[in-house]
C-alpha cells in the first residue's frame, strides 16, 4: 500500500503529522539546549579556555551559516520527510562520536557533525509545519511547536545532568543519541509522503507574494535574516547560565539545571500565549510586545541577587523563543508550497549568524574582562538592534501589503 500524500491530508488530519514532526523536535532539542549543564565537565575534561568553550557551542551558529539555506533546498529536492530522517540520525552519529572523543579537536568535530545534523533537520522541521499546518492555525501550531521544543529542554537538561553526575557526561551524551534516534522513528511512521504541489500564496499579516516570484531574488526574505538577533540573548545565556551561576553565586551543575529548566518551563507557557495572540491579532504586534519586555530583562542578568538572575534568565531565554517561533509563522507566509523550504533555510540563516556570534562574543569577553557583565551588556544590545529591525521590517511589509493591494484592486 502507498503512503498517504500531503494532498489527502484534509484539514482534519494535519494533527497526526503534525504531532509527529512536534516529537521530531522535541527529541531534537533534547540534546541541542539540554546538554549546556554538561559543559562545565567537557570543559574540564578537555582542558579548554572560556573562548573555546564559545567556540564549541557557537559552531552551532557557523554550521547554520553555511548549511541553513542548503538545507531548506535540500527538503525541496528530496521532501522534509526523508531528510530530516536523515539529519537526526546525523545527530546520532555526532552525538555517540562526541561520547567517545579523547580530545577537544574531536570533540568539536563530532559537534559540528552533530549540529549539520540539527540544522538540516531543524529547517525541515519548519518546512514541514509550514506546509501541513493550515494558515489561519500557523503561530498557534509554531507556539505549541515552541512549548514542546521548551518542554524536551526542561526534560534534557535534568536528563543530561543526572545521568552525566552518576555515569559521567559521556553517557550523558549518548543518552540524548537514543533519544534521536527514536525521534526519527516515530517522524518517519507517522508523517506522509510529500507531492510536489504549489500552494495558493496567502494574504496575512502584511505578507503578500506573487506565485511566480523567486525566493532567493524576495529582498523581504532575506531581510528577515537579520531577526536572528531576536534570541541570540537566550541562545548565548543558555551555554553560560552554568559558568555565571559557578562565577557568581558559587552554585554547581545541578542548581544551573534547576534555572535553564525554570527556563524553559517558562517558554511552554509564554509560547502557547504568543502563538494564540499572534494569530488573533497581529504577529508584528505581538513580536514587538516580546521585545519591549525581553531588552530590560537582558540588562538585569547583570543582577547579583539570585532571584533576579533567575528570573531575567527565563524572561531572556523564553521570550526569545517565543519571537523565534514567531517569526518563522510570518516567514511562511512569503512564499507558496513547495518554495516554503528555502525560504526556511534562510530565514533559518539569521540564526545560524548569531547563534555563532553570541556565544563566542560572550566567551571572548568573559576571557578579556574576567566577567559576564560586558557579555550580558552585548547581549542587551543586539536586543535593542532586533527591535529597530523589526520595525524597520514591520512598516516595509505594510507598504508592500498596500501597494500589492492595489494592484489586485486596479487601483
Amino acid at each position: 500500500m502507498s503512503e498517504p500524500t500531503l494532498d489527502q491530508v484534509s484539514a482534519r488530519r494535519w494533527i497526526a503529522p503534525f504531532t509527529a514532526t512536534t516529537f521530531a523536535m522535541m527529541t531534537l532539542q533534547m540534546s541541542s539546549l539540554g546538554f549546556a549543564p554538561l559543559l562545565p565537565d567537557i570543559q574540564r575534561d578537555f582542558g579548554i579556555s572560556y573562548s573555546q568553550v564559545g567556540l564549541f557551542s557557537g559552531v552551532y551558529g557557523l554550521v547554520a551559516i553555511v548549511f541553513s539555506v542548503p538545507g531548506g533546498m535540500l527538503a525541496k529536492r528530496f521532501g522534509e520527510k526523508n531528510m530530516l530522517s536523515l539529519g537526526l540520525l546525523v545527530v546520532t552519529v555526532g552525538l555517540v562520536l562526541l561520547s567517545r572523543a579523547p580530545n577537544f579537536a574531536w570533540g568539536l568535530s563530532s559537534r559540528t557533525i552533530w549540529i549539520i545534523g540539527y540544522r538540516v533537520a531543524f529547517v525541515c522541521i519548519m518546512t514541514a509545519i509550514s506546509l501541513v499546518v493550515p494558515s489561519e492555525r500557523r503561530s498557534t501550531a509554531m507556539g505549541i511547536l515552541g512549548a514542546m521544543s521548551s518542554l524536551a529542554s526542561v526534560i534534557g537538561a535534568p536528563f543530561g545532568t543526572a545521568i552525566g553526575v552518576a555515569f559521567g557526561w559521556r553517557n550523558g551524551i549518548l543518552a540524548f543519541a537514543g533519544m534521536a534516534v527514536l525521534g526519527s522513528i516515530v517522524f518517519w511512521t507517522f508523517y506522509p509522503t510529500p507531492r510536489a504541489a504549489a500552494q495558493p500564496s496567502t494574504l496575512g499579516h502584511g505578507l503578500v507574494q506573487a506565485p511566480d516570484a523567486s525566493t532567493f531574488t524576495n529582498p523581504l526574505v532575506w531581510s528577515m535574516v537579520l531577526l536572528g538577533l531576536t534570541n541570540m540573548g537566550g541562545f548565548s545565556s543558555t551555554f553560560f547560565v552554568p559558568f555565571a551561576v559557578k562565577a557568581t553565586f558559587n552554585l554547581g551543575p545541578p542548581v544551573a539545571a534547576y534555572i535553564i529548566s525554570a527556563a524553559y518551563v517558562t517558554a511552554i507557557f509564554a509560547n502557547l500565549l504568543c502563538g494564540y495572540l499572534a494569530d488573533r491579532l497581529n504577529r508584528w504586534g505581538v513580536l514587538i510586545g516580546l521585545m519591549l519586555v525581553l531588552i530590560p530583562a537582558c540588562f538585569a542578568m547583570m543582577a547579583s541577587n539570585l532571584f533576579t538572575f533567575r528570573v531575567a534568565t527565563a524572561l531572556v531565554i523564553s521570550l526569545g523563543l517565543c519571537a523565534t517561533n514567531q517569526i518563522y509563522a510570518i516567514a511562511s507566509e512569503v512564499m507558496p508550497g513547495r518554495e516554503m523550504g528555502p525560504v526556511m533555510g534562510i530565514v533559518s540563516l539569521g540564526g545560524g549568524i548569531f547563534g555563532y556570534v553570541g556565544p563566542q562574543t560572550l566567551g571572548v569577553l568573559r576571557d578579556r574582562t574576567g566577567s559576564f557583565t560586558a557579555g550580558w551588556y552585548f547581549v542587551a544590545f543586539g536586543a535593542l538592534i532586533s527591535l529597530v529591525v523589526i520595525l524597520i521590517l514591520k512598516r516595509a511589509t505594510s507598504k508592500d501589503h498596500t501597494s500589492q493591494m492595489q494592484v489586485f484592486t486596479g487601483v
